[in-house]
């Protein structure tokens, strides 16, 4: 996790295949950088993120999210 001078947060990481849960505290934007997942929102159908697309999840709730293929190479923006 980074904190730029303005103040906003990030995380930078890599999914190897997998499926995981995810808590979120605060609204976050996934951004895919390389590689795909597919990802479900609480309550929600899954869904499928490949480089260069986002998904935004909302702060006080949580997703899953599955990787099958190449690793998963994201940035969180912390909002």
């Amino acid at each position: 996790t980074i904190q730029l001078a303005n103040g906003t947060k990030k995380s930078v990481g890599v999914i190897l295949p997998a499926q995981l849960t995810f808590n979120t505290g605060v609204p976050e934007i996934m951004e895919t950088v390389a590689g795909g997942c597919r990802y479900r929102l609480k309550g929600d159908d899954w869904k499928t993120s490949g480089a260069g697309e986002r998904f935004s999840v909302p702060g006080n709730s949580s997703f899953d999210i599955e990787v099958t293929g190449e690793p998963y190479h994201y940035v969180c923006h912390f909002e």
